[in-house]
């Protein structure tokens, strides 16, 4: 599948082009000290943290491995009034409306040097965000209710009808994605192309003390993943070994990046399988509940369309065994067909025939 975008989103100076910047280990995107520094989104392409793949690569003895990726975006601040062109307005909206799923980056630190803009409590930063969006979402709807109210053929519809549903959902200040909707009303929902449908998680930018008792973080709002944008981007100036040295110093097993980048794909209902051989390991990203002739797909369409079998080793036996050969000489080597069903830890060779 095409790369995976999550924007970055969230109100002026509560750390999201220093939490971008971390995540690209580099300083990429403009984290001055002052509202709308931002002003087109900045672009980063992210690697997913994967210990398996080296691992991959020295079994099969190859100088090329490819992780999978996934595209971040930092989107400009937004502010109460966005959605009326406020601040820079219906720009950032757009920005959003260009990306897979979003994660809201609300304020959890104390800094009296930091400029703040609308609310400075992590719920009313993200209330106010989500505001935002609903507004503009229920001017989408309306117009479209508007538009079709008249037209016999399409006031009749189960869209229309879903729509009508979305204006009451949207009026009461429920995000689209939380609806309880049918099979078929998730589907005419992608034609509507709400803000508030996209999946979304949420990182709180914690004081570096905080940091350190990060288990014992708690916040009224769900889903949310405790980082400390200022701690993640002075780690990426360390090497790896003085890396974990400062996780372990703070009690903490991974990166808050690592968790970020997790996250996104938990959000996306997204997963891994493996390509293992001499010229190249690789990661490839797929939806959850992939076949394997959609898996086949993510690598060339000629591979879906000519599919025959997938020939797969489980990640544990591959290791176990050294490689292709001895898992295949004990027998774990199995041929999967066109109904089978993707798993995380598969490594995988396609047959196909075009």
């Amino acid at each position: 599948m095409s790369n995976i975008s999550i924007g970055i989103v969230g109100l002026p100076n509560v750390g999201k082009s220093t939490l971008f910047n971390a995540l690209l280990g580099k300083r990429v995107a403009d984290a001055s000290n002052y509202p709308f520094c931002t002003i087109d989104p900045n672009v980063g392409v992210v690697e997913v943290p994967d210990s398996k793949l080296p691992i991959l690569g020295d079994i099969v003895k190859t100088q090329k491995i490819v992780p999978a990726i996934v595209e971040f975006v930092d989107i400009a601040g937004l502010v109460k009034g966005a959605s009326t062109g406020e601040g820079l307005g219906n720009k950032f909206l757009t920005n959003i409306r260009d990306c897979d799923a979003i994660m809201h980056v609300v304020r959890n630190f104390s800094d009296p040097n930091i400029i703040k803009e609308g609310s400075v409590d992590p719920q009313g930063d993200f209330e106010v965000i989500c505001t935002e969006l609903i507004i503009k979402d229920l001017d989408s709807v309306d117009k479209y209710l508007s538009l079709n109210k008249n037209n016999p053929k399409e006031n009749k519809s189960k869209k229309f009808a879903l729509g009508e549903k979305l204006k009451i959902s949207l009026e009461q200040g429920k995000l689209a994605i939380n609806l309880d909707l049918d099979d078929e009303e998730k589907v005419l929902l992608k034609e509507f192309f709400l803000l508030t449908a996209k999946p979304y998680f949420i990182v709180a930018n914690v004081d570096e003390d905080t940091y350190s008792s990060i288990s014992d973080f708690k916040t009224s709002l769900e889903n949310v993943i405790p980082v400390c944008a200022k701690t993640e981007f002075d780690l990426t100036e360390l090497d790896k070994t003085d890396q974990q040295n400062y996780l372990n110093e703070l009690g903490v097993k991974t990166s808050g990046l690592e968790r970020v980048i997790q996250k996104a794909y938990e959000t996306l209902g997204l997963q891994s399988y493996y390509t293992a051989g001499v010229k190249e390991v690789r990661a490839w990203t797929i939806r959850q509940g992939y076949t394997a002739p959609q898996a086949a797909g993510v690598i060339h369409t000629d591979f879906e369309r000519g599919f025959i079998m997938a020939e797969i080793v489980n990640y544990a036996d591959f290791v176990e065994n050294s490689g292709w050969d001895g898992a295949k000489t004990k027998g774990l080597l199995r041929h999967e067909g066109k109904t089978y069903i993707m798993h995380p830890d598969d490594i995988v060779e396609f047959r196909f025939n075009v």
